[in-house]
């Protein structure tokens, strides 16, 4: 059996009375494309927090590629491989886009001098970024700092990527482009993992989706098998015979059957 990129053995995390995990396992194989979907104040972003170490569980285990993390501190995780973004974007705003990324892979990837310039520069390229490297970053739109928030994180190094809400704000054509961003990053290998409201981001890009709700996982498969269940339409958006769920995943669908824009590599300045 492959071992998982990702384990989370029976991890449990309160605040209080209020429970965000509770003696919840996941597991992510390498090579993964999973999303994340619940209700505000699921604890999803509470869940990548312990995966990246910023948050530690009450209970549970962390386990990376089968190496027990659940002591590492957050910058030991990001040399083991794990890079995340966070929902509002923060660049170094005096910086330039090459200069912060440059930072993340000398501090997060533990580069040196040619190596992490070559690896900011390549990055910058991937994610179509490369035509704004020597803009501030205090002067982006906020598709391009989303775009940023990407590149920063996949600057690390990363096996595996964790992506919190990155398409939250934008307009459809800017979550197409970030789309296709993210679906080249992980046709190069990358495992991802995504938190996302915008579903048709998630149902375009993922093979696997959960549905976290107040600290357990209530749905657990494909994605439009998952969207379909009367838990996840019920707790998610509320009980009903339509839902935007399933019309998510039905546009999603049509798109991609017409060769829409969002299969198109976003490539360049003018994508920016």
């Amino acid at each position: 059996m492959t071992t998982p990129l990702l384990h989370l053995d029976g991890i449990s995390k309160s605040f209080g009375k209020v429970t965000v995990a509770r003696n919840l396992s996941l597991s992510v194989r390498p090579g993964e494309a999973l999303g994340i979907v619940g209700p505000n104040g699921a604890g999803k972003s509470s869940l990548f927090a312990m995966v990246s170490g910023d948050l530690r569980p009450d209970g549970g285990s962390v386990w990376l590629d089968g190496r027990e993390v659940t002591d590492a501190r957050p910058y030991a995780r990001t040399r083991a491989g794990i890079g995340r973004t966070y929902q509002v974007p923060r660049p170094f705003e005096h910086l330039t886009v090459f200069e912060n990324v440059l930072v993340c892979a000398h501090q997060g990837a533990g580069l040196k001098g040619r190596q992490a310039w070559t690896q900011a520069m390549d990055v910058l390229e991937r994610t179509g970024l490369a035509g704004l490297a020597n803009t501030p970053a205090g002067r982006l739109t906020l598709l391009q700092r989303k775009r940023l928030e990407v590149a920063r994180a996949v600057g690390t190094g990363p096996r595996l990527l964790l992506l919190d809400e990155v398409a939250g704000g934008l307009t459809e054509p800017e979550v197409l482009e970030l789309v296709s961003v993210v679906r080249q990053l992980h046709a190069e290998g990358l495992s991802v993992v995504w938190i996302e409201h915008v579903v048709h981001a998630l149902v375009r890009t993922v093979s696997r989706m959960i549905c976290l709700a107040g600290g357990d996982v209530v749905a657990d498969g494909a994605p439009r098998q998952v969207l379909a269940d009367p838990k996840v339409r019920e707790l998610y958006l509320g009980s009903g015979p339509e839902t935007e769920l399933t019309d998510a995943a039905d546009a999603a669908d049509a798109a991609d059957k017409a060769g829409g824009p969002g299969d198109t590599e976003a490539t360049g300045e003018e994508r920016a």
